[in-house]
């Protein structure tokens, strides 16, 4: 009893006793302050981590990916600048991170989200946590007119013959990453607002190419598919065809069929499984307002001799489009019509080659057409419109992609 008495009387017991209250909160302060710098860097390079994975994604990303293969590539991307974390730390952020597209041709969106648990410095505390986001805009180029959606076929924007082919201010663009992404050859004549690609260019110098922009813009991001989110409509029951080599046909579905003659297509929409339009001889194919699905194999051939005079439909889901190639179709679109042909709309096959061949009379005075294929030849003479918002419903194609940082 005496002992702790004298303790209690103790300057000095009264001095250690004291200091040991009063460093509790000094501990507790610098212990919070150590927390919140390691949680400030590290919450610093996840937003850093985000960041760079968005600006990646944005380069590569296409409409036609499913919300697991987003969510995939970014996580490569993450997982490759979240590296230098501490283990756990990158462990539970990758756990935690989440990458989603939305949006639509006018302007794409990349949003990202992750969190990262910084561990106290007080042992057995709980550990600081941090959340960041990112989000990414990938907005359109200057409007084309000529797609090429191949990633690296050679030529896939073929220039070639006595072709004469006039797209003012209007682009000639390629996805392939081909040294010759668009190729110009024999004594073909092209004039247009520029030529995007990914990959490089062949024989695009004056006089031969007169291009707005001065030389093609090469090593760009590529294009993306106007019409990827196009759905076809469902089949109905299979309709006959007249018999006879001068028939007109009604909007609906035709299946296993070889359709040949003078084809009138009366307006509206037509799908068409397996079927193949081959007019022949001196045939011709016909139809204003009208959109034709090329489904199952189905396919157009348009010879030099016959003649095509096709035009969108005005209004509904399909306005604008013309012929519409379901992916997955990979039978070649030919569309060599003779004198006095004209097609207008969007001419669409992402999986197959299209052969675009004009002439004096065909696109002769600039029409609204959109060529969109796996990849484009063009041959013989056309004009092509740059306004055409009322024919095709505001629908558009575009050169590159511009990536900015938005969040």
């Amino acid at each position: 009893m005496f002992a702790l008495k004298g303790f209690w009387r103790s300057e000095r017991g009264n001095f250690a006793m004291a200091t040991a209250i009063a460093m509790v909160p000094i501990i507790a302060v610098v212990a919070g302050t150590i927390d919140l710098t390691g949680t400030s860097d590290d919450a610093a390079q996840l937003q850093n981590s985000l960041d760079a994975a968005g600006l990646a994604v944005g380069t590569k990303y296409l409409p036609s990916m499913a919300a697991s293969d987003v969510q995939g590539l970014g996580l490569t991307f993450f997982t490759a600048n979240m590296s230098v974390a501490d283990q756990q730390e990158y462990s539970d952020s990758v756990a935690a991170f989440s990458a989603t597209a939305s949006g639509d041709p006018s302007a794409y969106y990349i949003s990202l989200s992750s969190s990262i648990n910084h561990p106290s410095f007080i042992n057995g505390a709980a550990p600081w946590a941090a959340h960041r986001t990112a989000t990414v805009k990938m907005h359109p180029g200057a409007q084309a007119c000529v797609l090429a959606l191949d990633p690296h076929a050679s030529a896939a924007v073929s220039l070639q013959g006595s072709t004469d082919v006039s797209m003012s201010n209007c682009v000639i663009a390629s996805n392939s990453d081909a040294s010759d992404a668009v190729s110009r050859g024999g004594s073909a004549q092209v004039s247009a607002g520029c030529v995007s690609t990914v990959g490089s260019t062949s024989g695009l110098l004056p006089p031969s190419a007169n291009l707005t922009c001065g030389a093609p813009l090469e090593h760009q991001y590529a294009s993306f598919d106007p019409l990827a989110d196009v759905v076809p409509p469902p089949y109905t029951l299979c309709l006959p065809v007249p018999n006879g080599k001068t028939y007109t046909l009604s909007p609906g579905t035709y299946c296993d069929k070889t359709l040949s003659g003078n084809i009138t297509l009366n307006p509206g929409v037509y799908i068409l499984r397996g079927t193949t339009i081959k007019p022949g001889g001196n045939g011709s194919l016909t139809g204003q307002g009208v959109t034709i699905f090329l489904m199952e194999g189905a396919q157009i051939y348009i010879n030099a001799n016959e003649t095509v005079n096709l035009s969108p439909s005005a209004s509904g889901p399909y306005t604008g489009i013309t012929i519409f190639e379901n992916h997955g179709n990979t039978s070649a679109l030919t569309l060599n019509g003779g004198a006095n042909s004209v097609i207008s709309g969007f001419v669409y096959a992402p999986d197959a080659a299209i052969s675009f061949a004009g002439n004096s009379d065909m696109s002769g005075q600039g029409d609204c057409l959109r060529l969109v294929g796996l990849t484009v030849q063009m041959t013989g003479n056309s004009s092509i419109k740059t306004d055409c918002t009322a024919v095709f419903g505001n629908r558009d194609i575009y050169a590159g992609r511009l990536i900015t940082l938005v969040k």
